[in-house]
């Protein structure tokens, strides 16, 4: 269950910290002298921070769900050896999965690839674009959800607030957070769908290797329906709601004023 935790506390760390920090700076660059940012300036913003986040954590995404993965498949790889006598029982048949070098040999089913044993293996297979392999559909998903996110999050923290200038309470912040959050996560769900399969290189039974964005959402719809595009979704809310509940309020302390001089009121203002 907790396969790739470490590289996702890896990842979730300068994700936010990247796309948080890139936002306050595009709105600072887009922001008219004494005016607010409209909704199109606040969308490009939110444009240019996805942009800037998943230029840089591809490479942990892509070892995150690689590791996440290992276990599914090694586990089909051992119903190859099951030998049934029940009556009526049938034999499992299953196709043996893409192989790599931390996943061939006898001793695979028991030893638990690493992080640094899959990444050392695509740079020499690949090269550096074996780490950055599904980019564009993680620019899919990551950029639309930072266009949906930072303009809804900033119109839901100013609701009821005086003037634009105040700071917004430690509740309203968390709640625009999780708010934000859950609906943005749910819009992209899709091409979430689509960036995990193509990122997966070691397939199992009956998995299917796509050539590219495109391929596979056509297979997808073609093969298991509309709704395959939205599995996971509620969870992918249930925990994306907290965790930009909680960024966005340690982020609205004052780490943005701080790194980017933006705020007139000093980082304990209240």
């Amino acid at each position: 269950m907790y396969r790739g935790a470490a590289v996702n506390l890896t990842l979730v760390t300068p994700e936010k910290a990247i796309k948080l920090a890139a936002n306050d700076y595009f709105r600072h660059l887009l922001a008219r002298d004494g005016m607010g940012l409209t909704i199109p300036r606040e969308m490009v913003a939110g444009c240019g921070a996805g942009t800037c986040q998943v230029i840089i954590t591809t490479p942990m995404e892509m070892l995150k769900i690689q590791l996440q993965d290992a276990g599914r498949v090694a586990s089909q790889q051992l119903v190859r050896g099951v030998h049934c006598t029940a009556p009526g029982c049938k034999l499992v048949a299953v196709s043996p999965p893409l192989t790599r070098a931390y996943n061939i040999g006898p001793a695979a089913l028991t030893r638990r690839p690493s992080a640094t044993q899959i990444a050392v293996e695509l740079l020499r297979t690949q090269g550096i674009k074996g780490l950055y392999k599904g980019l564009g559909a993680t620019l899919l998903r990551d950029v639309p959800f930072s266009i949906i996110y930072f303009p809804l999050f900033a119109h839901l923290n100013r609701v009821g607030q005086g003037t634009p200038e105040g700071r917004a309470p430690f509740h309203r912040s968390f709640l625009a957070g999780c708010v934000a959050g859950s609906v943005a996560a749910v819009s992209v769900n899709p091409c979430d769908v689509i960036k995990t399969r193509l990122q997966s290189l070691s397939k199992g039974t009956n998995e299917e290797s796509y050539t590219g964005i495109v391929d596979c959402a056509r297979r997808i719809w073609l093969k298991e329906g509309p709704s395959a595009f939205l599995k996971g979704a509620g969870c992918r809310a249930l925990v994306i709601a907290p965790l930009f509940g909680i960024a966005q309020v340690i982020y609205f302390i004052g780490v943005g004023e701080f790194l980017l001089d933006l705020s007139r009121y000093s980082r304990f203002s209240t």
